[in-house]
């Protein structure tokens, strides 16, 4: 049986295998021969990517369909032929012929994608600069991106007017010329400094987060922190990426057991040390209903200009949410004399 459900972001699918038929057949065989326009190719990347469920867990394309399965199928539609300008408030800290620097605010997406075609950083920074980005041909969603935040942090980003400059930015990233400094408040009691080291890559049980991996498996990344103060079983810190991974700070900071506070996708948003009962328990359920996101800044920037050769460095304010939690933190989380 193949049921289509809507959905305005993706097309989707439900495939019930019939009790009492015996299959014999792989995965991605089965799907090809239900949907229609799926060719195998097409299926197994699906299946590759995560997009693609069986019993309400992922396997692979070799998987043999029995009876009683179910094939939950979710794909993604196709994006917009390009992003468009629109009116959106951004906070530019400062801006040449070459580049812009912002100030990111959080519960704001970089650029267009799957699920935010619109209201995006890219979609005001159109507007703001008169489409006067890099690499605005028509195939390409993220005009003048050199580097990206995730939506729910906070801080400063560099974005490139012309080709020229963006190719000179990225090429700093590459090489890992560029100095970047993230503050954040973190579960535990981390040690004054330290380096975490650990490949990155999907998990193989949810493709929508990451996750440690074997070096075989996983992208090389490496963080580096100091601890600037420390609280009753929280720490802020400053951290500075040798790597840029996607979720690096927040997949590394929960592999060595320090959550960063509030983040929802990899644990932080509970309480994970110290009690949790009275008026502590009271203190952080406000805490969190005050963030709504977890506790990372980009602070501070720095990078040799591409058009003067001079090394430039930026740096932004804590966000009013973030401030807040530092200060309660400051007031009625004092350090343990243990």
């Amino acid at each position: 049986m193949l049921l289509e459900k809507e959905n305005p972001s993706r097309t989707e699918y439900l495939i019930e295998v019939p009790d009492g038929q015996h299959t014999d057949i792989r995965l991605d065989k089965y799907i090809s021969s239900f949907v229609q326009n799926a060719t195998r190719n097409k299926v197994q990347k699906a299946i590759k990517s995560g997009y693609v469920l069986v019993n309400g867990k992922v396997e692979k394309s070799s998987y043999v369909m029995q009876p009683g399965d179910k094939i939950e199928i979710s794909l993604p539609k196709p994006p917009p032929p390009k992003a468009k300008a629109e009116d959106i408030p951004i906070d530019v800290i400062y801006e040449d012929d070459d580049l812009l620097i912002v100030n990111k605010p959080d519960d704001m997406v970089v650029h267009p994608a799957y699920g935010n075609w619109t209201g995006t950083l890219v979609n005001g920074l159109l507007h703001h600069t008169g489409k006067n980005l890099s690499k605005t041909e028509e195939e390409t969603l993220r005009p003048g991106i050199v580097h990206r935040l995730d939506k729910d942090t906070s801080g400063l980003l560099v974005v490139a007017k012309n080709e020229v400059a963006h190719q000179k930015l990225s090429k700093q990233f590459a090489d890992k010329s560029v100095k970047r400094t993230y503050w954040a408040i973190v579960w535990g009691n981390p040690p004054e400094e330290g380096v975490i080291e650990g490949s990155l890559g999907r998990s193989p049980k949810d493709r929508k987060i990451m996750t440690v991996l074997n070096d075989e498996k996983g992208k090389p990344a490496v963080t580096h922190f100091k601890r600037l103060e420390e609280f009753d079983h929280l720490a802020l810190l400053e951290i500075h990426l040798e790597t840029g991974r996607t979720h690096q700070i927040r997949v590394h900071m929960k592999h060595e057991k320090h959550y960063v506070f509030g983040d929802k996708t990899y644990g932080g948003d509970t309480v994970r040390y110290g009690p949790n009962s009275g008026s502590r328990k009271s203190m952080f359920n406000n805490l969190f209903a005050k963030l709504e996101r977890q506790a990372l800044h980009a602070k501070t920037l720095g990078f040799i200009h591409p058009s003067t050769d001079e090394f430039v460095t930026f740096d932004s304010p804590l966000p009013e949410d973030f401030q807040y939690l530092l200060d309660k933190l400051r007031t009625n989380c004092k350090p343990r004399l243990d």
